[in-house]
């Protein structure tokens, strides 16, 4: 059995829209608290997008796993076109009718000039299984929110237009699993959203910080 754990990247520095930038002081402590639970896994290798603030999330939790780090460029955010590099307020301002059209749910819209759900599921699931497939049985991929409930929209067969109904708040560092099913080569979730780790230091999650994360 190959269990992949799923991790969203560690708060990032910036309340701009998906800029490549790194952690904030908050994220890397994310990152360390999931690392030390991590370190309690039995974990073989190591995955990140290629996003700095994926890579520096995995850097910090590889600092307690000690195992191969593999970067892949497929595991990226979705590309949210037009939006990136601004704030949600100037996005709300000139992106109205699409975000309000898109929350609605009812459709996987792209991003102006950017990508749907369905876009990052399909250039994301074939790296998962190659993954899954590696050899390694217990295999932690540093990953970002979207791509996350894309692939959990796929696996699941919801909709990719429904991917934000998993969970109002998908905390930085939380942990989901995964089981890959060699014989009808197929994910199966076994956990969503686990922030254990996080309820300790409340100040880490997302519930009560009203920024970018």
């Amino acid at each position: 059995m190959v269990r992949i754990y799923l991790i969203r990247h560690g708060r990032q520095d910036t309340d701009l829209c998906n800029v490549d930038v790194g952690l904030s002081e908050d994220g890397k402590y994310q990152a360390e608290l999931v690392g030390k639970r991590l370190s309690r896994y039995p974990v073989d290798a190591l995955y990140s997008s290629n996003m700095l603030r994926a890579v520096e999330t995995a850097e910090i939790i590889n600092s307690f796993l000690h195992v191969p780090h593999f970067r892949v460029e497929d595991l990226r955010e979705i590309s949210f076109g037009e939006l990136t590099g601004h704030s949600d307020l100037d996005n709300q301002e000139h992106f109205d009718f699409f975000l309000k059209k898109q929350a609605r749910m009812e459709w996987d819209l792209p991003y102006p000039g950017g990508e749907s759900g369905e876009d990052v599921y399909k250039r994301a699931l074939p790296q998962l299984q190659k993954i899954a497939r590696s050899g390694a049985k217990e295999i932690v991929v540093v990953t970002h929110g979207v791509l996350i409930r894309s692939v959990l929209a796929g696996i699941i067969g919801c909709g990719f237009a429904r991917r934000n109904m998993f969970g109002h708040h998908m905390e930085n560092c939380s942990i989901n699993e995964l089981v890959y099913d060699e014989q009808y080569d197929r994910f199966l979730l076994e956990r969503f959203n686990d922030f254990s780790h996080l309820e300790d230091t409340p100040q880490l999650m997302r519930r009560s910080w009203k920024g970018k994360q």
